[in-house]
């Protein structure tokens, strides 16, 4: 199972490979995780994570400072 942590423009989500497909959780200010409102097609693979994201959000990210990176915990 892969589980990380990104930063997509300031937010942060935890993103884990389940079974065939990919669950997202958007993660609060106070740690808690909710159910994000996105999905990752099961056909994404691991390696083409940060360029599916950008490719999602790069236009809703105008004027906004940082990128889509993955987060160490």
């Amino acid at each position: 199972m892969i589980s990380e942590r990104f930063n997509i423009f300031g937010g942060l989500f935890d993103i884990e490979r389940t079974g065939g497909g990919w669950s997202v959780l958007a993660v609060g200010n106070d740690g808690k995780r909710a159910p994000a409102h996105f999905v990752i097609p099961e056909f994404v693979a691991d390696e083409e994570l940060e360029q599916y994201l950008f490719d999602l959000f790069h236009e809703d990210a105008v004027g906004k400072a940082g990128g889509i990176f993955r987060v160490q915990r």
